[in-house]
């Protein structure tokens, strides 16, 4: 069922605030100390695990197939362990745009493998994001982590991938609930070791609040109704919109955790944003 015009603006709104909040939970539980990144992780997707099982219970929801697979909870613990790792140094909106950058590099890189063939516009929107990616890492005062940055790179290739994969069919709740759940039994024997690494953080309360918030709501919750709302979105307009999440995970860094907003940031945020938006535009023309 396609929702009305307006609820569509409402539940888009909320789904993209959501996937900001995901940056901005796990850098205030982890630059606080409040809890190591591995454990954060297994938090994270051990409750949006159970979050997603309820909701696809429901009987609208659950009379629709998934399409999970190993391979792709694979991608989705990748995924989340590189998030969770590289927020340990970058900060909120760095680590957004970073994110961003490399799904949207991996989409795009696979649909040239199959075939696909750019042409002016899009050419120039590559050679823009790629200006900015690289004034954005370049050496300097402000230049991030080079170990956050690789690590939240990784995380956006691993994201990517699984964007692809879930492309395959079915409905995409109950495959995201599937996934989940393998992402979670993976991470379980994998779980005594990560978080004895981090022996020397103490786990704090409010450091699993985070964490549950963040799989709970800002993924669990979040998916769901961004797959509501995306039956009535077209294409371009899905992909656009989407452009706003680092915007929005760096004015939350600011007016939460008070980091600082520098001018290199803003200015290969829009060199990134700009590009894509315009690879993605003419794309889809």
């Amino acid at each position: 069922m396609v929702p009305p015009p307006r609820l569509t603006a409402l539940l888009t709104l909320l789904a993209l605030v959501a996937f900001a909040a995901n940056s901005l939970l796990c850098r205030a539980a982890l630059a606080g100390g409040l809890i190591g990144p591995s454990a954060f992780t297994i938090v994270r997707l051990v409750s949006g695990a159970v979050v997603l099982a309820a909701l696809v219970r429901v009987p609208a929801i659950a009379a629709r197939p998934g399409a999970a697979t190993w391979t792709s909870a694979a991608a989705l613990l990748a995924y989340a362990l590189c998030f969770s790792f590289a927020y340990v140094s970058l900060s909120t909106g760095t680590g957004a745009l970073l994110l961003f950058a490399a799904v949207q590099a991996t989409m795009i890189g696979v649909g040239f493998a199959r075939g696909e063939r750019f042409r002016g516009p899009q050419l120039a929107g590559l050679f823009l994001a790629a200006a900015g990616l690289v004034g954005l890492l370049l050496p300097g005062v402000t230049a991030p982590s080079a170990t956050g940055a690789a690590l939240m790179l990784a995380a956006g290739v691993a994201w990517g991938i699984y964007s692809l994969r879930g492309r395959a069919g079915g409905d995409p709740t109950r495959t995201t609930a599937g996934n989940f759940w393998r992402a979670a039994a993976l991470v379980a024997p994998l779980a005594a070791v990560l978080v004895l690494r981090e022996q020397t953080t103490t786990i704090q309360a409010s450091g699993v609040m985070y964490a549950m918030a963040s799989g709970a709501i800002a993924s669990a919750v979040g998916y769901v109704i961004w797959y509501t709302a995306l039956p009535a979105l077209r294409a371009t307009v899905a992909a656009t919109v989407q452009l706003s999440v680092p915007a929005l995970a760096a004015i939350g860094g600011v007016a939460v955790l008070g980091e600082p907003l520098t001018w290199r940031l803003v200015l290969a945020s829009g060199a990134i944003l700009g590009g894509i938006l315009l690879v993605s535009v003419s794309r889809a023309r």
